[in-house]
């Protein structure tokens, strides 16, 4: 029945091409627009703090975004939802397509810096705040539609609505529809891909946190034995140990450049850094080196994987003084429902069987038969940064591996799903490696071509110019340098196995 009225939605919407202000009275199942305005060139206003910046971010700069339509509407599937979407569209210069964009974190916010490079860029685009507003885990107390609707309904439901949406508007459907997210964005990613294997022609998942009941354990647990003991690892060592690691590893690869091509291949080992006599910021304790090589091995393999040798600069995230408060909160409230729970007394192998116990059909988006998505043709591009602290990118390679498997190997799989490891990156962007790179674009000439991207161009900036270029290269391939000319020109790289 509800795919019965979406397609009478959709159908009245393409009788006409409408004006902006018309969308206001446009019915959409349980869905209530709520404002439809013209939005002239460059003059895109939103209110104080709507915009969130994330660190080593620019600020949102909105003055070059082109003359639109924008849409917001709040959806109600269930009586205890209240999923708030918008959805922008240039008024000319539309390429025909739809990019939705995900969320990070607990969302609670529409991904309006997303949003804007989307429609910069000729896109209709759409986002969600996934049925939320608030930015910790407290709003799922007595709310059980609204864990619901983060988990995976509400951008399921702003897809829906986006594509009937956009439809009125320019009097037809989309061409192609994409999905583009990272971290929590990636988990939606591919938890589209799995439920709702009809939504996107392309999909693209990034440091996907696709196995939250495991990786958040294993980020309180990685917090759990920084502070257990006496082996504690100021920041001021941090930068001690990626020196070390990038001494012992960084030629492995052929090419001396500060960036672990595969961190896999490098064994460095903490003890090395051993005080030789008093503590001080040129060596570690016993200590401090054992909980270097717990962070590096994780808490098992068949629990979640360690962070990556070259990560180290980033590990506050989860070695700090106490645990990230995504990771802790998932615990005290989808978990032991208990606001005061005591990370100290973590058991993983214990505590993770209950969270996949509680809530893990509901959070976990492990499935690997992706037949349905691929059958229409559906494509998915995945990246990981290797040199990411926050999510083990060793998670990315096993759900590709399962996938694959599942598929019947890489031969029958790899022109629906491919899987880009970042050297140097770290969560989702920033690091020593080339980090920028045209993801949207690479699906869509991928989704129109039909012929899966052999690499990507990539590069890196510093200070907004362009220092060094390489190709990210399919896993497990990876990049070899030719022999000859700068290792700052990605000309001189080819894509291989090692």
């Amino acid at each position: 029945m509800r795919y019965f009225v979406i397609v009478i939605a959709l159908s009245s919407a393409l009788a006409a091409a409408s004006t902006c202000d018309s969308l206001a009275k446009l019915a959409l199942p349980h869905a209530t627009v709520t404002l439809a305005q013209d939005v002239p060139a460059g003059q895109l206003n939103l209110p104080p703090g709507a915009a969130p910046t994330f660190p080593g971010a620019p600020p949102p700069n909105f003055g070059n975004l082109p003359a639109m339509c924008r849409v917001a509407a709040t959806l109600k599937p269930t009586a205890g939802s209240d999923i708030k979407i918008e959805v922008w569209m240039p008024m000319t210069g539309w390429n025909g397509k739809l990019e939705s964009v995900g969320n990070g974190a607990w969302a609670g916010s529409i991904g309006y810096r997303d949003l804007a490079a989307a429609v910069a860029d000729g896109w209709a685009a759409a986002g969600t705040d996934t049925g939320h507003t608030e930015t910790t885990a407290a709003f799922v107390v007595g709310h059980p539609e609204k864990l619901i609707d983060f988990a995976y309904r509400a951008v399921h439901e702003m897809t829906l609505a986006s594509k009937a949406i956009t439809a009125a508007y320019y009097g037809k459907n989309s061409a192609r529809a994409y999905f583009n997210g990272c971290s929590t964005g990636g988990r939606q990613a591919l938890t589209e891909a799995q439920r709702y294997p009809d939504d996107y022609d392309g999909i693209i998942a990034g440091a996907a946190a696709n196995y939250p009941m495991h990786l958040q354990g294993a980020q309180v647990w990685t917090t759990q034995i920084t502070n257990q003991s006496d082996g504690y690892i100021p920041p001021a060592k941090y930068q001690l140990i990626h020196k070390a690691v990038l001494e012992a590893c960084d030629a492995l690869d052929g090419v001396k450049d500060g960036v672990l091509e595969d961190p896999r291949r490098c064994h460095f080992d903490p003890q090395a850094l051993l005080c030789k006599g008093p503590d001080n910021d040129k060596c570690l304790t016993a200590a401090q080196a054992e909980v270097a090589r717990k962070v590096y091995a994780g808490p098992g393999a068949s629990i979640f994987p360690g962070l990556e040798r070259g990560s180290e600069i980033g590990w506050a995230t989860l070695s700090g003084p106490k645990p990230m408060a995504l990771a802790a909160e998932t615990y005290q409230y989808l978990v032991f429902h208990n606001p005061n729970w005591d990370y100290l007394k973590f058991d993983p192998t214990r505590d993770i069987a209950t969270a996949d116990q509680e809530i893990g059909a509901t959070m976990n988006s492990i499935d690997p038969d992706l037949k349905p998505f691929f059958k229409h043709g559906g494509k998915l591009l995945m990246y990981h940064g290797w040199a990411d602290p926050g999510i083990a990118p060793q998670n990315s390679v096993n759900y590709f591996t399962s996938v694959e498997d599942t598929l019947g190997g890489e031969l029958k799989s790899a022109n629906s799903i491919r899987l880009f490891m970042v050297p140097g990156m770290g969560h989702c962007r920033g690091g020593d490696g080339t980090d920028d790179f045209d993801k949207i674009g690479t699906l869509d000439t991928w989704v129109e071509s039909n012929k899966a991207p052999d690499y990507i161009p990539a590069s890196h900036k510093t200070k907004g110019a362009v220092d060094r270029t390489r190709p990210l290269c399919p896993y497990p391939q990876s990049a070899h340098y030719k022999g000859s000319g700068s290792t700052d020109d990605a000309a001189n790289f080819v894509c291989a196995a090692q």
